[in-house]
C-alpha cells in the first residue's frame, strides 16, 4: 500500500512543497494558546473536505493522529463502554483490512475484544452489549463502497475513509458519519510522514479519544503538521484539480490496462466495479481502485498467491484479509516502473493460459 504513484506529481511541485525548518522553530510542546494542533492546518483540512465534497465537517471535533492506525486504535478505546462488565465486541465484514484484528488483539483491553465477522454477530440471538464495527469505504482490498452490517443503539461504527478521494473513487456524496478517519498517506502519497485525522460528532467520544492520543504519544509532531500544511496548500491550489486529475488519470489508466489483460482469462477474475457519477469532477468516472482483488477460478488453484508467485508476482494473500485463499491482492499504487513490470508478468502468466488452451483445442 505504498502510494509511490504520486511521486512524479511532487517532483513537478518540488519547490512549492518543500519545507525548511530552522533549529529554533517549533521547539515547544504547544503552539500559541497551549494548543497542540496547528490552527492553520485545521482550517486547511476543513477547507479541503469542503472543496472535494467527501465529508461534512461542520459541528465536528477534529483530532490529529500518527497516521490513521493510531486513530483507529484510539477510536476503539473511545467507543468502548466505561466500567462495564461486558467488553465491546469489535467486528468487520469480510474481506477487511487485517490491522483491525491484529491491533485490537494486540492491545488486549478489558474494555473491548475482537469477535470477527460482523455478520456472525448480527445472526447471533445471544448477542448483547456494545458492538464496534469497522467500515472501510471504499473498501480495502476490493475498492467497494461499504455500509455497516450492525445497526441499533448499541452498535457503534468507525468509518475508515482512507481511499475516499477522487483519484481512487468517485465522490458520490459527502460522508456524514459520527466518526470518520482519513489519512495523508492515501491523499498525497506521503505515507512516511505518518499523519491522519478524525472528525467526531460526540464530545464525550472526542474527549476519550483525545486522552488516548495524549497518553500514547504525548502529542502529534509539530514538524509533521508543518509539512502536512505545506503539502495541503499545494493540493488546494486550483481547488485540487492538478493533484486529483493527475492521480485519477494515472489510476484509471492502470485499471483499464489491467482489466484488458485479464479480459481474455478464464483462470482469473477481477472484482467488478461500475462507473459512478463523481460530484467533484462533475461527470461519470470509471473505476480507479488502489488494488486489484483477484480470484483464482480453477478448482485446482487453491492457493492463488502461490499461483502468482510462479510468475514472480508478489501479492498479499486473500486469507490475510479473511477473503479466502482463492484470492490475492495486488497493489496498483506503486511506482510506474513497478506497475509496468507487474503488467508484463501478468501478461506472460495469462499468455501461458491462452497457449495451453490453444494446445488442447488443437489436439
Amino acid at each position: 500500500g505504498d502510494p509511490l504513484f504520486l511521486e512524479p506529481f511532487w517532483k513537478q511541485h518540488a519547490a512549492s512543497s518543500a519545507v525548511v525548518v530552522a533549529g529554533w522553530h517549533r521547539m515547544s510542546y504547544c503552539f500559541v494558546g497551549k494548543s497542540t494542533i496547528a490552527a492553520e492546518l485545521e482550517k486547511c483540512i476543513r477547507e479541503l473536505h469542503a472543496v472535494v465534497g467527501n465529508a461534512k465537517t461542520d459541528g465536528r471535533y477534529l483530532i490529529f493522529g500518527v497516521g490513521s492506525t493510531q486513530l483507529l486504535n484510539g477510536a476503539i478505546y473511545a467507543l468502548s463502554p466505561e466500567d462495564s462488565s461486558s467488553p465491546a465486541s469489535v467486528v468487520a465484514a469480510f474481506p477487511f483490512y487485517p490491522v483491525y484484528k491484529s491491533a485490537t488483539e494486540f492491545f488486549d483491553s478489558v474494555e473491548f475484544k475482537w469477535l470477527g465477522d460482523a455478520s456472525l454477530l448480527k445472526n447471533r440471538s445471544d448477542s448483547s452489549g456494545t458492538s464496534i464495527e469497522f467500515v472501510t469505504s471504499p473498501n480495502n482490498p476490493d475498492g467497494k463502497f461499504r455500509k455497516p452490517v450492525l445497526t441499533g443503539p448499541s452498535a457503534k461504527t468507525i468509518y475508515d475513509h482512507a481511499y475516499y478521494w477522487p483519484h481512487f473513487s468517485a465522490i458520490t456524496s459527502a460522508a456524514d458519519e459520527d466518526l470518520m478517519i482519513f489519512t495523508l498517506s492515501k491523499l498525497t502519497g506521503h505515507a512516511g510522514s505518518r499523519f491522519g485525522w478524525a472528525f467526531i460528532k460526540d464530545e464525550k467520544v472526542y474527549t476519550r479519544m483525545q486522552r488516548y492520543m495524549s497518553l500514547s504519544t504525548m502529542d502529534r509532531s509539530h514538524d509533521t503538521q508543518l509539512r502536512t500544511l505545506k503539502l495541503l496548500k499545494v493540493v488546494l491550489k486550483e481547488r485540487g484539480r492538478k493533484l486529483f486529475e493527475f492521480g485519477y488519470k494515472t489510476m484509471r489508466e492502470r485499471w483499464e490496462r489491467l482489466s484488458k489483460s485479464f479480459s481474455s482469462s478464464k483462470r482469473f477474475s477481477l472484482q467488478k466495479l461500475e462507473p459512478q457519477y463523481c460530484t467533484y469532477f462533475k461527470n461519470v468516472t470509471g473505476p480507479s481502485p488502489a488494488y486489484a482483488w483477484i480470484k483464482c477460478e480453477r478448482e485446482e488453484d487453491q492457493d492463488c498467491t502461490a499461483v502468482f508467485r510462479t510468475a514472480n508476482i508478489i501479492g498479499r494473500p486473500g486469507i490475510v484479509f479473511f477473503g479466502g485463499s482463492r484470492y490475492v491482492r495486488l497493489s496498483l499504487i506503486k511506482s510506474q516502473d513497478d506497475f509496468e513490470l507487474l503488467l508484463q508478468r501478468i501478461h506472460a502468466l495469462i499468455s501461458k493460459e491462452s497457449a495451453a488452451a490453444s494446445s488442447i483445442y488443437s489436439t
